[in-house]
């Protein structure tokens, strides 16, 4: 099994693939991955249940956010971005929205032309915080992989057994426009079934999404790490590029990191 996991609650900078340079906020256990979706491709593997060496307070998150943006600031580092991400899904922390509070505070102080981005599966944002929260930063990046709920299913393998693809789409339009749409584009195989969200009726189906929620932008890309099935395939940079130009005759801006 494929695992990577952040032992910290501030980690990097890093080179990010669609953000630049980004330094990273982990607001899960630092010992086992905590998410309510449980992605076949996530490089930090699978949910491991029993592992919980608990969540970060929202002190130390601001402690710990402060003290790296302080250091980086007398250093004279660049930076981009303040991403939230690490071990799983941000928004499960119970003060998710106050730490939004605080990151918004602390990045005006010391980097005011950085961006503060959320990379969130969107399985909270029906939760009034949450959702306020998300429309406070300047990236608030929402997992789309398929609008076909045995693909999410398969692909994404929510822990809720009353999960509806129609449901996130509904959630999803009422930012009224003020989201990223990602999507990771991936095939391959798992339980013995084929697993494949570049199809025509997979590409028509999200396409058509797209129209109904209006985002600001879509991200779109493929796997480049290792994964824990270790089956699926890296979708190539023309299949993507494919995508992106229907997406753009959407009138969409689009990246695609391939």
């Amino acid at each position: 099994m494929a695992t990577i996991l952040f032992d910290k609650i501030v980690f990097g900078p890093i080179h990010s693939r669609r953000l630049g340079i980004s330094l990273g906020i982990n607001l899960l256990p630092i010992d086992g991955k905590w998410c309510s979706f449980d992605c076949i491709y996530c490089e930090c593997g699978y949910n491991v249940q029993g592992k919980g060496s608990g969540l970060p307070q929202r002190k130390e998150v601001y402690e710990a956010l402060e003290e790296r943006l302080k250091k980086m600031h007398i250093d004279n580092e660049k930076l981009d971005v303040i991403t939230f991400a690490g071990n799983g899904e941000p928004t499960l922390h119970p003060h998710f929205a106050e730490i939004i509070d605080d990151t918004i505070e602390l990045r005006n102080k010391y980097y005011p032309s950085a961006r503060v981005s959320v990379l969130s599966n969107a399985t909270r944002i029906d939760n009034k915080a949450v959702f306020d929260a998300l429309n406070k930063i300047d990236n608030n990046i929402l997992k789309l992989d398929s609008v076909y709920v045995d693909t999410v299913r398969a692909i994404d393998v929510p822990n809720s057994p009353d999960f509806s693809v129609d449901k996130l789409v509904d959630n999803l339009k009422k930012f009224n426009g003020n989201l990223i749409v990602q999507t990771m584009f991936v095939r391959g195989e798992h339980n013995g079934k084929v697993v494949d969200n570049t199809t025509e009726k997979e590409v028509s189906g999200w396409l058509n999404a797209l129209r109904e929620i209006a985002p600001k932008q879509v991200m779109i890309y493929t796997i480049d790490r290792e994964t824990p099935e270790k089956s699926l395939e890296k979708v190539s940079l023309d299949e993507l590029n494919s995508i992106a130009e229907r997406v753009k005759k959407l009138g969409f801006e689009v990246s695609v990191a391939g």
